[in-house]
């Protein structure tokens, strides 16, 4: 940057600043929300060709800085994220100059009529959205082999920690990789299972996958209402909960989110000996002979870290460990969610239904179909009625292990608190529609992060942010990558 002040604040503090040690700087007049924006498109610029993690800026951010920067100085601050530029993934709709592809360029010129309820809560909280992050093509449910990150509009996101050596991580890729790298200070990703988890656990970031229906799915591209919600990526627990608060609400076009939700009292959220007294469940056969040696290893001592401040850890068989787990539900909901979705665009987009996007790929083979796409021609092949009998009795079944026989299992039989699990362990819980936190727990030999999982019954996410908090407090894991002409050096490492 060549305003030398900027320059320097981006360089010797920006980098894993939090959203109170920037509104800190904002209320005492040292920063504006304008200078942040500048600071982050500058990062975006000096480091983003690399990563390929942001899609698109939004043209208005700069703008839309300054008057929030007024905003302060006429009413005062509107809360935590007022002025603060959030990134969100490309499949959430945002009713401004950029586009929602879902990393396709069938949709590349799409642009929403409306604001997603996410997009337009944002607003309301104050946040400045500077724009869309890559994404693994149609969340990663166009093709069996996908890599991780990759989008035909938007090519393949690199993980920071090690740029072409550690997968970046399920499809919120983008959202992932940018805010491990500080491209903006949060994130909003989208998780059906592991889109969010898996990316905070291998960018070393905490990942909150709330209740389905903790926040709205209304305006967000989706692939199955059954197990489909956003949710917050940042460096650190309290950022995520900020971000989760601004988003989270009831929205009449969203019947999910109509009902009664959690409070989040800072007070008990926010408790360095959140851990004490608590019990906590840890399914072996969830990882043992999983992963490797190293990352059982890590998740190990993170479990006897967890006992040292004052959990008690139960090992627990459940039922759900032996289920048999099927993505025919995804590919039923898929069709039927997706051209609901597709119907209410603009008239100008020209593909208006699943059959509209398979015809393209097919028509621009070159560009769309690295990988193929035979998952959407699954899902083109029901009948977008969801009344087939195999969906019925998955469906069923998924929830029946998921919650009966998985995660509340856990819970009632070993009088637990949550349930922990290595790495993202996102399966269960997403089945079940069930919160789950990720938290930062240690670097291999290599340099790749690794997370832990707490997983919770429904709407207990006061309950896991505090467990997660308390953890994170006491470990104080996560390292930024090296960028630029440092990385690749071999970080510092906790195994």
């Amino acid at each position: 940057m060549k305003n030398p002040r900027l320059n320097t604040l981006m360089t010797e503090w920006l980098p894993e600043a939090t959203i109170e040690q920037i509104q800190e700087k904002m209320d005492n007049g040292e920063l504006s929300s304008h200078d942040l924006v500048l600071m982050y498109q500058a990062r975006i610029a000096a480091f983003d060709q690399t990563i390929n993690s942001v899609l698109e800026l939004n043209p208005d951010a700069l703008q839309i800085a300054a008057a929030l920067d007024a905003e302060r100085k006429q009413k005062g601050v509107g809360g935590p994220l007022h002025g603060i530029p959030v990134l969100v993934k490309d499949n959430i709709d945002t009713k401004d100059k950029l586009h929602t592809s879902a990393g396709s360029l069938a949709l590349k010129d799409s642009f929403a009529q409306k604001d997603s309820f996410v997009a337009a809560k944002l607003r309301e909280a104050g946040a400045v959205i500077l724009g869309k992050t890559n994404m693994t093509e149609w969340a990663n449910f166009m093709a069996n082999g996908m890599k991780s990150g990759y989008s035909s509009r938007g090519g393949q996101v690199l993980n920071p920690y090690g740029t072409g050596k550690f997968d970046v991580g399920g499809s919120s890729a983008g959202s992932g990789a940018a805010i491990a790298a500080n491209f903006a200070a949060v994130a909003v990703g989208t998780e059906t299972d592991g889109s969010i988890l898996n990316p905070a656990s291998q960018n070393s970031l905490v990942g909150i996958k709330p209740t389905v229906g903790l926040v709205s799915r209304s305006g967000i591209i989706p692939i199955a209402h059954s197990q489909d919600t956003a949710g917050p990526m940042a460096r650190t627990v309290k950022d995520a909960v900020y971000l989760l608060e601004a988003i989270a609400g009831q929205d009449p076009q969203d019947p999910a989110t109509m009902m009664s939700l959690p409070k989040f009292n800072h007070e008990t959220l926010f408790d360095v000996q959140g851990l004490k007294g608590s019990k906590i469940a840890v399914v072996k056969e969830e990882y043992i002979g999983k992963w490797t040696q190293e990352q059982e290893q890590i998740f190990q001592k993170a479990v006897e870290k967890l006992e040292e401040l004052g959990a008690e850890i139960v090992e627990a068989t459940i039922p759900a460990s032996k289920a048999t787990w099927g993505y025919k539900v995804l590919s039923y909901e898929f069709k039927a969610d997706l051209n609901a979705y597709l119907n209410g665009l603009a008239p100008s987009v020209p593909v208006r239904t699943l059959a509209d996007v398979i015809a393209f790929n097919e028509e621009h083979g070159e560009k769309m179909l690295k990988y193929g796409q035979e998952v959407l021609q699954e899902s083109e092949a029901t009948s977008g009625t969801l009344t087939e009998a195999e969906y019925l009795e998955e469906l069923e079944y998924n929830l029946y292990m998921a919650r009966e026989q998985g995660i509340d299992y856990a819970v009632k039989e070993y009088g637990a608190d949550a349930v922990l699990f290595p790495m993202d362990g996102s399966t269960i819980g997403s089945k079940a529609g069930y919160p789950s936190v990720t938290v930062p727990a240690a670097y291999t030999k290599t340099g790749e992060p690794v997370g832990i999982t707490f997983t919770g019954t429904a709407f207990s996410e006061p309950l896991l942010i505090r467990l997660a908090y308390a953890y994170e407090q006491a470990t104080k894991v996560r390292q930024a990558p090296e960028l630029g002409i440092n990385a690749g050096r071999k970080i510092h490492t906790t195994s």
